[in-house]
């Protein structure tokens, strides 16, 4: 099989779905959690500051999702398909929440009325929180296996996604965003706003933290092929280590105010939990619970050897420039927030 910088082409193009996943998952991240964290703040002036403060990258971060699905598209055709047909219902759900995010964020300054603001606020923390608990949901899933048959096709019903391992994830995903969105947010805030913060993003971290152990306690007991290729190359230890000693750091961060610091773990343990998860997985995307044989790996869902180098070469030129965009909109928009007559 032919390969590149050491790597078949099929592995290849699993990591660079990984990466861009992860590259949604810590720039999303922090605006899902930004906007759980809404309805917290009680005051006008407050959510007006919050919503400014991703109101110029909120819709650039989503682009990161939109490439991801190219990707996968191009890579895995089977594994496309057949994963958009097996959560047809929560991506329904998902696209929803991602239009009435996006309007919300758009048409809650366009009226003066307390009720009509109001209406919008709701609306963008449901939204927010909905999407973050459908993508948790969804990754559980993965992790744990769905029921499929020999033609890949699914065999459970609606009720099947809601496990408790599926809904342990999802917590946890909201939990790990929430606390991504209120460092974010005590870095952009002063005054007021900053002080309340800074009790928030503490409680925020509690939470995470109980929530990450529980789920890794539960992954490790009931779901064991999360742990073959770590037992396989024991040198993969690092990793789960590292996760250990960034969620510390991200705690003695923000008991040091250190909140730069501190965004930068978390967006560090974001994507080193992706990277357990892609890791457990490989080389199988789609794990099946019925017979570990219809699972579907990356080798059987892989298209051509052509199509692959030759949207490996469209990914080589693109992505650079979309880490260019993303860098220069957060230096741009970089400081403490203020409102004018422009703001939302």
């Amino acid at each position: 099989m032919e390969t590149i910088f050491g790597l078949d082409l099929p592995t290849l193009w699993f990591l660079v779905i990984g990466g861009l996943i992860t590259g949604y998952g810590v720039l999303d991240g922090f605006d899902l959690g930004a906007g759980a964290l809404h309805l917290f703040f009680n005051k006008e002036e407050s959510r007006r500051l919050a919503l400014n403060a991703i109101g110029p990258v909120w819709d650039g971060n989503e682009v990161w999702l939109v490439i991801a699905g190219g990707a996968l598209f191009a890579g895995f055709p089977l594994v496309y398909g057949t994963i958009l047909s097996i959560f047809y219902v929560p991506f329904m759900l998902f696209l929803v929440a991602l239009i009435f995010r996006g309007i919300s964020i758009e048409f809650r300054g366009k009226e003066p009325m307390a009720w009509w603001r109001k209406m919008w606020d709701v609306a963008y923390m449901v939204s927010s929180t909905g999407i973050t608990l459908l993508l948790g949901l969804i990754l559980g899933n993965l992790i744990h296996g769905l029921p499929m048959n020999e033609k890949h096709e699914f065999t459970g019903g609606l009720l099947t996604f809601f496990h408790p391992y599926a809904l342990l994830i999802a917590v946890t995903t909201l939990s790990l965003f929430m606390l991504h969105g209120a460092i974010y947010l005590v870095m952009k805030t002063e005054n007021r706003l900053y002080a309340k913060l800074t009790v928030l993003v503490n409680n925020c971290s509690k939470f995470f933290i109980l929530c990450f152990i529980l789920s890794s306690m539960v992954t490790l007991i009931y779901i064991p092929h999360m742990t073959d290729e770590f037992k396989e190359h024991p040198w993969l230890f690092v990793l789960p280590m590292l996760a250990v000693l960034t969620v510390l750091n991200i705690k003695r961060n923000i008991d040091a105010r250190k909140y730069f610091t501190a965004f930068v773990f978390s967006s560090c343990i974001t994507a080193i939990l992706l990277i357990l998860f892609a890791i457990g997985l490989y080389p199988n995307i789609v794990i099946s619970t019925t017979n570990p044989a219809f699972s579907i790996s990356i080798y059987e869902a892989a298209s051509s050897p052509k199509s692959l180098k030759i949207m490996l070469l469209i990914a080589a030129i693109g992505t650079p420039l979309v880490i260019s965009y993303t860098i220069f909109v957060f230096w741009t928009f970089r400081g403490k927030v203020k409102l004018n007559e422009m703001s939302y």
